[in-house]
């Protein structure tokens, strides 16, 4: 089964409908979505290496503006709901002192944060509830992400074929990290914050 949805995702990453697709995914991810645009991302790149730099630039693009998207969920949405619900459990003191550390560090948690496997949104809807510089958000954001995908995707091209038999190889073992990672970066959401 999971050979067959593999099967599945490489055709569908050569057809033309699957750059809209990754310009969707990688936008609602830096704002609400759970899924990295890498599961569209290395597919569309082994099935077309040529467009590899196209696709780079066009996840980059879409989950900048996707985290400007969060952050304006976390701008927009603070004084209806994360401040009251502080203010009822009296923890608005602990919320002061996290914001002014975030603040102190924010463009470096959000360059980490953008380079790793860490939720990105979480990131981004943090830093407009703190209030974090939009412009130093917004260059921390574009270096990041677009670092991010600039290393998967220049390894994608460069090695392609090696790279696609070794994930043909060992699918299920991949699969199985690529979970474990996604569920600790939620797990460490909880904890985090």
């Amino acid at each position: 089964m999971l050979r067959r949805l593999y099967d599945r995702t490489m055709a569908i990453a050569a057809t033309p409908y699957a750059t809209w697709g990754l310009v969707i995914v990688a936008f609602a991810e830096s704002s609400f979505f759970p899924i990295p645009p890498d599961v569209l991302l290395i597919p569309m790149i082994l099935a077309a290496r040529e467009k590899a730099f196209t696709y780079i630039f066009l996840a980059t693009l879409a989950s900048v503006v996707g985290g400007l998207a969060g952050y304006g969920i976390g701008w927009g949405l603070w004084e209806v709901v994360g401040q009251p619900l502080l203010n009822f459990y009296g923890a608005m003191d602990k919320f002061e002192e996290f914001r002014a550390g975030y603040n102190e560090h924010g463009a470096l948690i959000v360059f980490i944060a953008g380079l790793t496997p860490f939720p990105y949104k979480v990131i981004t809807i943090a830093s407009g509830a703190f209030g974090m510089d939009l412009m130093a958000f917004m260059v921390a954001s574009v270096l990041a992400r677009g670092g991010r995908f600039l290393i998967v995707g220049v390894l994608l091209w460069r090695f392609g074929d090696p790279i696609k038999a070794f994930i043909e190889k060992y699918l299920g073992l991949l699969t199985i990290v690529f979970c474990v990672l996604l569920v600790g970066g939620l797990v460490a959401v909880r904890y985090v914050f």
